[in-house]
């Protein structure tokens, strides 16, 4: 998507992507964007908040403009004019009357900046000095209100999160080059960015923790060709029109098994967030009861809910060989109850996607051979997915991965985490056997072990090196 601007050209890398990234965390754009003077900096955060009326899209441009302000005593004849108001107001003001200088200076910083944007304040009924405040794009039927304060202009837009289009990022780009316009004034010409290129692309690695809820699917180490088939499955998510074009029927399930440790429900939180879409865990507690009839009213009830989800959502069940297991053997009672939620549970599979295509359904599993092949056929999980303990090379890039997130989350000015010279080859090759969560085992102790010696020395501790990770590796392998 690329338009241009005030003489500038915008490219926006897949807005779709973006919106979705920003249900999780808030995403940054056109941070390192340069303008011309007396602009000073601009950035662009899309992200995620719940409100009254329900869950929206949050935008929110802020603005620096260099450059002298006005005075007090400008801004001052600029909100109090010489009418008998203005006047009774300037007196008081010259008493040393406290709340009105406070009143008049907050406003007249508002009116200021307001004026540089072209906004100015109307002399009109209170609604329409309100409505002065705000920056419109009619053809995405979206409004940015619009303040001033510490030299910062910010403008600020929601959309309902079910309503959000890529459409709507792109006009809260329009609306913040024309307030960066509008502020350097009509000296500039017709064309004040012209020959300026703006990208607006989302940070790969955010300076936050990562977490199993904020995981992407860029964080996953290794696993190549599994990402990718992910990726696909989230891209004929997100784009039901191209699929009803072609009447093609995206995957209503997925069913993912591997060995313990090797990342299956990150996987799947990984696909929530690469679709934008909210994670619902479903555990064996919630399903199983002891009660005759329980069971079957239980995943009645989850399915029933499922089927009334008006955003996209990801149904997760986790450990499902514990949920369902060995369905169709066996004439005891248990062996009964096991069959009649495996029955319920074919049923309510049969026309999920008819009923809600909001709705994906994972399940993870370390004991594939434990679920019955009727409960898994194609129609109901179309995708099964094995995950294998990382090979040499796979492992290598867990660590990368990983140690590149410390890095980012921890490292500042004054402070080295890990010494140069880190070798993650052959870190992958010492770790063999070791699954992605015996990695940040790993590096965890010795985390915590150079905290401890920070802690015991007041700072005089060496950054994390690659004799320290081959011991910690050593540890938990233990003699061999």
């Amino acid at each position: 998507m690329s338009f241009e601007y005030a003489g500038a050209t915008v490219e926006i890398v897949d807005a779709v992507t973006i919106l979705a990234a920003a249900r999780v965390n808030p995403v940054e754009l056109l941070h390192r964007a340069e303008f011309p003077a007396p602009i000073s900096g601009a950035e662009l955060t899309v992200t995620s908040a719940d409100t009254g009326s329900g869950p929206v899209h949050v935008f929110v441009a802020e603005i620096r403009a260099g450059g002298d302000e006005p005075s007090r005593e400008r801004i001052r004849a600029m909100v109090l004019g010489n009418d008998p108001v203005g006047l009774l107001l300037a007196k008081r003001i010259a008493a040393g009357d406290v709340v009105t200088t406070r009143i008049v200076d907050g406003v007249g910083a508002a009116v200021a900046a307001y004026r540089r944007l072209g906004v100015d304040r109307p002399a009109g009924p209170a609604a329409e000095r309100e409505r002065a405040a705000v920056l419109a794009d009619a053809a995405a039927g979206m409004q940015a209100t619009v303040d001033y304060r510490d030299g910062v202009v910010r403008l600020r837009a929601e959309v309902a999160r079910d309503e959000v289009r890529p459409e709507h990022l792109e006009a809260m780009v329009r609306l913040m080059l024309q307030a960066v316009a509008d502020l350097l004034g009509p000296e500039a010409g017709e064309r004040p960015l012209a020959g300026r290129h703006y990208l607006v692309s989302r940070e790969n690695i955010p300076k936050v923790a990562t977490t199993t809820r904020t995981v992407t699917l860029d964080d996953v180490g290794g696993l190549a060709d599994l990402v990718a088939q992910l990726r696909q499955i989230a891209v004929s998510f997100r784009h039901p029109e191209a699929m009803a074009r072609w009447g093609a029927r995206r995957p209503q399930g997925l069913l993912m098994y591997g060995p313990p440790g090797t990342g299956k429900t990150m996987l799947s939180r990984a696909l929530a967030n690469e679709i934008g879409a909210d994670f619902r865990e479903i555990r064996t507690p919630e399903i199983l009861d002891k009660w005759l009839g329980g069971s079957e009213r239980n995943i009645k009830q989850i399915f029933r809910e499922a089927r009334r989800y008006r955003v996209p959502t990801l149904i997760l069940f986790d450990e499902f060989d514990s949920i369902i297991s060995y369905a169709g053997s066996g004439g005891d009672a248990a062996s009964q109850a096991i069959n009649a939620v495996a029955g319920i549970f074919k049923q309510e599979m049969n026309d999920l996607i008819e009923a809600n295509p909001n709705v994906i359904v994972v399940a993870t599993t370390n004991f594939p051979h434990r679920v019955d092949d009727s409960l898994i056929r194609s129609g109901r999980f179309d995708v099964k997915i094995s995950v294998p303990k990382p090979d040499e090379v796979s492992r290598a890039e867990i660590f990368r991965k990983m140690i590149a997130r410390l890095v980012a989350v921890h490292e500042e000015p004054g402070f080295t985490m890990f010494a140069d010279g880190i070798d993650v080859a052959e870190l992958g090759r010492l770790s063999h056997g070791m699954t992605g969560a015996d990695i940040k085992e790993a590096l965890r102790r010795v985390q915590l072990a150079k905290a401890m010696q920070d802690a015991r020395t007041g700072g005089m501790v060496v950054p994390i090196s690659q004799d320290d990770l081959k011991a910690s590796i050593g540890e938990l392998l233990g003699p061999r």
